[in-house]
């Protein structure tokens, strides 16, 4: 079975999701085992802990400048890693420890509304400001770079002339719950 580390730095909503659906649906190809996470205090944490899954909250410093953790997550047997809603940029030591085995969602249509600085509220911001039509999700491999990897998968909702960043923002988080967890599934099929 797939071990899966999912990274994490707020609420835990997508966590949540990929969660039930590796460890209490149907799927038997995977599991989460570990949750990593970059914010004592994350609602994240009760999530995992709420699965019974163990958690470890890292330190910028050494997972930025030092071994990224990689000894941490082998001890775990983790197999792939899940970014959700994760906000530090990856190093390139793990990157090197899971080639293509790296996977994020940003909350919009890369490549417009991505790079350092652009998630969350900031995305859904910018996208109604420019009076785009429509926005959606990217769930794309981890490169060196900021929502820079290869695309997997792209789904797309309407951008009204009513939307609020918040409004947007709830589409948005339907579509991540939707396919995010599905998406991963599919991918590892594929990997084999």
């Amino acid at each position: 079975m797939i071990q899966l580390a999912v990274f994490a730095s707020g609420a835990g909503s997508n966590a949540r999701k990929i969660i039930e659906h590796f460890n209490t649906g149907a799927s038997t190809l995977a599991q989460v085992s570990l949750v990593v996470c970059n914010k004592p205090g994350a609602g994240v944490l009760q999530v995992a802990a709420d699965a019974g899954i163990p958690t470890l909250v890292i330190e910028r410093e050494r997972f930025l400048r030092g071994d990224g953790y990689v000894p941490e997550l082998q001890a775990k047997g983790i197999n792939f890693v899940v970014l959700a809603g994760f906000l530090w940029k990856v190093p390139t030591t793990l990157i090197d420890a899971y080639p293509r085995k790296i996977v994020n969602i940003h909350p919009a249509l890369l490549p417009k509304w991505g790079g350092k600085g652009m998630y969350g509220a900031f995305v859904h911001q910018a996208v109604v400001a420019a009076a785009e039509k429509e926005s959606g999700i990217t769930i794309h491999y981890v490169d060196e770079h900021y929502d820079h990897g290869d695309t997997i998968f792209q789904a797309s909702c309407p951008v009204d002339a009513s939307d609020t960043p918040d409004s947007l923002a709830q589409k948005i988080h339907e579509l991540e719950h939707e396919h995010y967890p599905r998406v991963i599934e599919q991918l590892l099929r594929e990997q084999g």
